[in-house]
């Protein structure tokens, strides 16, 4: 569980109550696309023939664009979850960062959930006793690809949800 009972308005678009800019809503969008592609390999290599979490990740973008409605950016990250459902570890991790990157077209606060499972999917796929030191690095890369627009929000909600996505955000 990534999301918090009581949702963050700044984590809400305007239109919808919350004080989130479609601007700001679509830099998170591109940022979580940038987390689930970065670990994308980790799936790939145990499913190169399975599109769906590249899929994901390219609606996400193309949501941004505005080439594709919420809806299918959505439906293409639940289709991304769904290619993580047989399978463990680091190839399960990396799909459902892709999943999630999909559904913050949707709920801009998936944007955590791409990153959390990214740093999962890197965590796992480290060897044994570098599992921690791995999952560090890849949060603070993730920290470093944070448009300024963003960063302190983005910071601020990894601080608030840090126990809700595993505590991954430690870095």
């Amino acid at each position: 569980m990534i999301l918090s009972k009581v949702r963050d308005p700044r984590l809400v678009t305007i239109r919808r109550g919350g004080t989130l800019t479609d601007d700001d809503h679509r830099l998170l969008a591109l940022w979580a696309a940038s987390c689930a592609e970065h670990v994308l390999e980790l799936f790939e290599s145990v499913r190169p023939d399975d599109p769906r979490p590249r899929d994901a990740i390219e609606h996400a973008r193309a949501w941004v664009r505005g080439e594709v409605a919420m809806m299918a950016a959505r439906a293409a990250g639940g289709h991304a979850m769904g290619a993580a459902r047989d399978l463990r570890g680091a190839p399960r991790h990396a799909a459902y960062a892709a999943g999630q990157a999909g559904a913050v077209a949707h709920v801009a606060a998936h944007d955590l959930g791409a990153a959390a499972y990214a740093i999962k999917a890197v965590r796992a796929a480290a060897p044994p006793g570098r599992s921690e030191a791995a999952g560090r690095l890849e949060c603070r890369w993730q920290r470093d690809q944070l448009p300024e627009e963003i960063r302190e929000l983005v910071l601020d909600d990894q601080r608030l949800r840090n126990e809700l996505c595993w505590s991954v955000f430690d870095c």
